[in-house]
């Protein structure tokens, strides 16, 4: 039997007539925007910048409103620049992300997963021993923004108490997993001292890109005071090569554009431990 296009036999079967060319354009032209929100959906991970919270608030409009207590990136008047990583402590690939940094002499931003470091607390005092920044990623990763407030303050007093056991203070910096926090749940870090520092840049490493696709999605959004999103940990057989092999040639091209790697401590002018 000859095979038959599908359009063409959905055509016969629905008596549209084979012949009927601009019956069978608009058919094409639908099967061609199905595919294009197939493909949009597919590429949906974490939020960029003017993501919407579920409380319909976009992320540039909660930075205006928690100025200060919610952040994406700090004044374009300097050319200093924030490496963050995320999900640490994880034995397959912090040690080497710490391994660039100590040999590149870069200072970054670790969020530190609670469950993760009473696994690996070796791993943690190896971060803040180099003087890296510590920040508060909750104790095992949930959506802050599917949570009640309570569940939220114990994911972050949970990990800020094993935190503190390890390294010996309270971070100030929280990165709510996947960026996604709503305003009741600001309105409390702010006034407990908290600073909430999500990114403007997003290297996608978690995706499991290789190396020319993280250093690309970098240095092209890159600018004074960008927040840079990456990951030294990820979860069951999630292979972050790509962040590793990127990241000595991000460092040496952010240099030879005048960028200065700091803490985000530093490029925010804040202290790294929350006061009670």
């Amino acid at each position: 039997m000859k095979n038959i296009p599908f359009a063409q036999a959905i055509g016969k079967k629905n008596g549209w007539g084979v012949g009927n060319k601009m019956m069978m354009q608009r058919y094409k032209r639908a099967v061609m925007v199905l595919l294009g929100i197939v493909t949009l959906l597919s590429a949906w991970g974490y939020p960029s910048v003017a993501a919407t919270v579920p409380s319909g608030m976009k992320w540039t409009e909660l930075e205006r409103k928690y100025e200060g207590v919610f952040v994406l990136s700090a004044s374009r008047g300097s050319r200093k620049v924030a490496l963050t990583f995320d999900d640490v402590p994880d034995p397959r690939f912090t040690p080497k992300v710490l391994d660039v940094l100590k040999e590149k002499k870069v200072s970054a931003t670790f969020f530190v997963v609670g469950s993760r470091a009473l696994k690996n607390p070796g791993l943690l005092k190896r971060i803040h021993r180099e003087g890296h920044n510590v920040g508060n990623h909750s104790y095992n990763h949930p959506d802050f923004s599917k949570l009640p407030l309570e569940k939220v303050q114990q994911q972050i007093y949970r990990a800020e108490k094993i935190i503190e056991g390890i390294v010996g203070f309270k971070p100030r910096l929280i990165r709510p997993p996947y960026g996604e926090i709503l305003p009741n749940q600001l309105e409390w870090a702010k006034k407990r001292g908290y600073t909430v520092v999500n990114w403007d840049v997003d290297s996608s490493d978690w995706r499991q890109i290789n190396a020319n696709q993280v250093f690309r999605n970098v240095t092209r959004s890159i600018r004074p005071g960008s927040v840079v999103l990456m990951h030294a940990g990820g979860g069951e057989g999630q292979d972050l090569t790509g962040t590793v092999q990127a990241l000595p040639r991000i460092i040496d091209w952010l240099r030879a554009h005048n960028y200065e790697m700091v803490t985000l401590t530093e490029l925010l002018a804040i202290p790294e431990r929350r006061k009670e």
